[in-house]
C-alpha cells in the first residue's frame, strides 16, 4: 500500500527490524510503535527516491500485481478488497510521497494525526492536510477504500472475457468490453510491448487477440490485486498478470 511494491515493502521491514537490533530495546517503551515510525519514515524516503527513478522508466509504472495465494484465509481476503485493487494503487502512484503516506497511514490504518504528525515531523494540522488533499484526489479519481462492484457479478464478465480472448472470438470479446476500454502495459522495456495506451474496445481486442495468437498464450482466471484478473501463460510459464476492471458490467 505504502511503496506499491512487495520487494521494496519487504526490504523496509527488514531495515527496520535490522535498526531495531542495533538499538537498546529497553530504552524503548512501544517497540511496535517505534518500528511503525521508522519503517513509515524510511516508505517517505523509498517514495520519494523511487519518483525519480519512474522519471526514467521505459513505459509506464505500474504497483507490483499482487497475486492472490489459494490458501488465503477469508478474514485476509477482506483486507486485500479493501486497500490493494490496482485502480486505489495506480491513484496512489500519483500523490505525493507525503500525501500518500499521510492518507495510508490515516484512512486505511487509523492513526491518529498527532501520531502521524510525529512520524512525519510535521504538525497534526498539515499531516490532516496532505490526508485531506489526498482523499479528495482519490474520490475524484473514482477510486475507493471499499470496492463497490459485485464480485460474483465482476467474476462472470471475466470469466466472459478470458473465454472470448482465449477462443478468439472477436465478437463476443467485443460485446464484453465498454466502447472505450483502454488497455496498457508495463513492461519496464524488458519485452517488446506497447508503451502508449491503446484506447477503443476495437483496438484493445484487436491487440489482445494477436498477441495471444502470436506467441501462444494462454490466459488462466485468477483474481489480481482483490480483483477480477487473469495470468498469461507460455509452455507453462507465467509471463504476465492482468487486471481487468469492470463499470456497469462492462471492463474498462
Amino acid at each position: 500500500r505504502m511503496l506499491g511494491s512487495v520487494t521494496d515493502a519487504e526490504d523496509a521491514v527488514q531495515e527496520g527490524f535490522a535498526r531495531l537490533l542495533r538499538t537498546d530495546i529497553d530504552s524503548i517503551e512501544d517497540v511496535r510503535g517505534w518500528l511503525v515510525v521508522v519503517v513509515s519514515r524510511l516508505c517517505l524516503d523509498q517514495l520519494r527516491s523511487a519518483r525519480v527513478r519512474h522519471e526514467a522508466y521505459v513505459g509506464p509504472w505500474f504497483p507490483e500485481p499482487v497475486i492472490a495465494a489459494d490458501e488465503l484465509a477469508p478474514d485476509e481476503r477482506v483486507t486485500l478488497d479493501d486497500t490493494v485493487r490496482m485502480a486505489l494503487l495506480m491513484v496512489l502512484e500519483r500523490l505525493s510521497p507525503a500525501e500518500r503516506v499521510a492518507f495510508i497511514l490515516h484512512d486505511v490504518f487509523q492513526y491518529s494525526f498527532d501520531d502521524i504528525a510525529r512520524i512525519m515531523k510535521r504538525t497534526p494540522v498539515a499531516c490532516r492536510q496532505l490526508a485531506s488533499r489526498a482523499r479528495r484526489h482519490v474520490q475524484n479519481e473514482g477510486a475507493s477504500l471499499r470496492g463497490t462492484v459485485d464480485a460474483v457479478e465482476s467474476q462472470r464478465v471475466a470469466d466472459r472475457f478470458i473465454a472470448a480472448a482465449s477462443s478468439g472470438d472477436l465478437d463476443a470479446l467485443l460485446a464484453v468490453l465498454d466502447p472505450e476500454a483502454a488497455g496498457w502495459t508495463d513492461s519496464g522495456g524488458v519485452v517488446a510491448a506497447p508503451r502508449d495506451k491503446v484506447i477503443g474496445r476495437q483496438r484493445v481486442a484487436a491487440r489482445l487477440l494477436w498477441w495471444l495468437k502470436t506467441f501462444n498464450v494462454t490466459l488462466v482466471s485468477k483474481p489480481v490485486n482483490a480483483g477480477p484478473g487473469a495470468l498469461a501463460l507460455q509452455d507453462g510459464e507465467v509471463i504476465a498478470a492482468l487486471t481487468i476492471s469492470i463499470d456497469n458490467g462492462l471492463i474498462t
